[in-house]
């Protein structure tokens, strides 16, 4: 069992827990991924690692309660434990050599890319971190990038939080200004990764994207996450979870992201009615 040793809450619905997972802390790298279950008649779901402490034993996940299972686990407080947590998986991202590097990030893909941009950091990289939402009330780990970071971009869709602006308008700008990027690393919906992708398209620049699509058993075997790459087919779980956003088909990625919203609603509306029987009980 894996114990919750602390939990946050970093906005309406998007919560970061500090779990007790040594084995995974010692190899975790950024990039990698853990999957979870709440308990043992849970679905598996996959969590990118945020952070990790290899002296304590932490692994750090965010995740936003969108869904049965995040809700669930939302629920959980310090000192409950998650039944299994495995990891960690996937390729770590390839970060050497660089030395001035874009890390984009969108919404709760953010929380991604903060352990990017720390790494390269602390490697002596040049970072400059885009980070977009949609209003300022769903802003999170400002400080925490803003400490990961040569220079810290923050915009919002509405400009609640000082400048209205796409990440790709930023990015674009720097660019233009004269910023000569080794690469541009863009985590976040799939929609924002894909412009990004065509943003930097015509100046040549490098392009990695963290394609976090339905994973299953991260071992390659289900197929769940599997993807186009260039014309090939990939598995996110194995071969990724990072890809040349240059050659990835983002099209078929984010139809085969919506097939099971149907599932995922009637799982969601169960918890809900189940959850509202509880408190009536209760009352």
């Amino acid at each position: 069992m894996y114990q919750i040793h602390k939990k946050r809450t970093l906005n309406a619905n998007t919560k970061l827990m500090v779990i007790d997972a040594p084995h995974v802390a010692r190899k975790a790298e950024p990039g990698q991924f853990i999957i979870l279950r709440v308990d043992e008649n849970g679905e598996r779901i996959p969590l990118t690692i945020a952070d990790f402490d290899r002296q304590t034993g932490e692994v750090t996940i965010i995740f936003q309660e969108v869904g049965a299972t995040t809700m669930a686990l939302g629920a959980l407080e310090e000192g409950d434990c998650l039944h299994d947590f495995v990891g960690p998986l996937g390729r770590a991202s390839e970060l050497e050599g660089f030395k001035k590097v874009a890390v984009v990030g969108g919404g709760l893909g953010c929380a991604i890319a903060y352990p990017q941009a720390k790494k390269l950091h602390e490697m002596g990289c040049e970072v400059d971190l885009i980070a977009g939402f949609r209003n300022k009330d769903i802003i999170i780990l400002e400080d925490e990038m803003r400490a990961a970071c040569t220079r810290l971009h923050v915009v919002t869709d509405d400009g609640s939080n000082g400048r209205k602006a796409l990440v790709t308008e930023v990015l674009k700008e720097l660019i233009d200004a004269g910023e000569q990027y080794d690469a541009v690393i863009a985590i976040g919906p799939m929609i924002m990764m894909k412009f990004v992708a065509e943003t930097t398209r015509p100046y040549g620049i490098r392009t990695i994207v963290s394609m976090n699509t339905i994973m299953v058993d991260g071992t390659g075997m289900c197929g769940g996450c599997r993807l186009t790459v260039g014309g090939e087919t990939k598995f996110a779980c194995v071969d990724g979870p990072d890809f040349d956003g240059h050659l990835v088909d983002f099209d078929s990625a984010m139809r085969r992201g919506g097939m099971y919203k149907a599932q995922e609603k009637r799982a969601t509306e169960s918890r809900e009615a189940h959850c509202n029987l509880f408190k009536m009980e209760v009352k």
